[in-house]
């Protein structure tokens, strides 16, 4: 595999499992604010969605080709790419996420991993960056939010792991294998 390809290959890992972090929610819990600063799931893959046609598209000089109203008025600055609004339905926002990726994994096809480009919102006299540079960062963000969905779809329906299967827990963990789990760990913080 080329340098592109693997990072291409980490990137596209951590996507799914944002993605897959949805499955089988209801709108509502979709929407949830599960933490006292009001993260959500639906509100991370919205902020995804925005950094991919941002990152790997504008900075490139391939804006996105839709519009996002909270970057177009600016309220993402405040927060609003952080969370879905009534008239925003869980269908848009996965769909303009699916769609920002396809948008990235093209810029990252096209242009070379040294390709410069400029973030506009990035500190005056720090904007010039690299491919190469986006595409860690973009592997970064994502990984983080999946991790931020890992515990918010935790605090949901008590669901981990990042997909079906992952060996990182056993096959076999049911609600009686994670309360003993649990209770091992407590146990241990009190020594």
């Amino acid at each position: 595999m080329t340098e592109k390809e693997l990072l291409l290959a980490s990137l596209r890992e951590f996507r799914d499992a944002m993605v897959y972090k949805l499955d089988g929610l209801s709108n509502a819990e979709l929407r949830m604010p599960m933490t006292p600063t009001g993260t959500n799931l639906l509100g991370l893959v919205k902020h995804l969605a925005g950094l991919e046609y941002g990152y790997l598209g504008d900075s490139f000089g391939r804006p996105a080709p839709e519009r996002m109203s909270w970057m177009d008025d600016g309220s993402a600055w405040d927060g609003a790419d952080m969370w879905v609004a009534p008239g925003e339905s869980t269908d848009y926002i996965v769909g303009l996420y699916q769609r920002a990726r396809t948008h990235a994994d093209e810029t990252i096809g096209a242009l070379e991993l040294d390709h410069v480009g400029t973030v506009a919102w990035w500190a005056e006299g720090r904007r010039e960056t690299t491919l190469r540079q986006i595409v860690l960062r973009m592997i970064g963000e994502t990984a983080r939010h999946a991790g931020h969905a890992d515990i918010v779809r935790e605090l949901l329906d008590g669901s981990g792991g990042r997909h079906p299967g992952d060996p990182s827990f056993p096959a076999d963990a049911d609600a009686s294998w994670w309360r003993e789990y649990v209770a091992r760990i407590r146990d241990s913080a009190h020594h």
